[in-house]
């Protein structure tokens, strides 16, 4: 293969560590932050841990997740793999479903960083906002599972008609 297919790949595995990385740091981060500020009553904690994890999505795992799609096109094009083969289908149903669970993560973030924003203390947080980060986790554990399935059928390529 040419130097610019071992380029383009070396960059889509990076890119796949990346989303894998960042994915286990955000959830950690967030997580453990969101439990330390409850148990401290620290609102500042909470306002920083969610600010920071919206940040990290933003730069970190949305440009990965657009090189991921893009890269992964390009070297299917580039080896002449098929575009319609099980493994192929496989790869496309993960990559969706993780995006269908990733997309409102990523909202919730928002929702739950700027109700931190407005609130005077932990106590005056709204409502729902516990509600919503059991969703964020709730949609956060498939959407890290596929993530890892991705993985496994990257390395693996189980399923690949060439």
């Amino acid at each position: 293969m040419s130097a610019g297919y071992a380029l383009l790949k070396t960059a889509h595995v990076a890119s796949a560590a990346v989303l894998f990385g960042t994915g286990l740091g955000i959830a950690f981060f967030c997580w453990f932050g969101y439990q330390r500020a409850l148990r401290t009553r620290d609102l500042g904690t909470l306002r920083s841990v969610l600010r920071l994890t919206v940040i990290a999505d933003a730069v970190f795992t949305a440009p990965a997740v657009v090189f991921q799609a893009a890269s992964g096109l390009a070297l299917m094009h580039l080896l002449g793999w098929p575009w319609l083969s099980p493994w192929a289908l496989w790869v496309y149903t993960l990559f969706l479903f993780t995006g269908a669970c990733w997309l409102p993560v990523v909202v919730l973030q928002i929702r739950l960083a700027a109700a931190a924003r407005r609130a005077d203390s932990i106590d005056a947080l709204p409502p729902g906002f516990t509600n919503a980060f059991r969703w964020w986790l709730v949609l956060g554990v498939p959407a890290f599972a596929s993530v890892l399935a991705l993985y496994w059928l990257m390395v693996a390529k189980p399923l690949l008609v060439a």
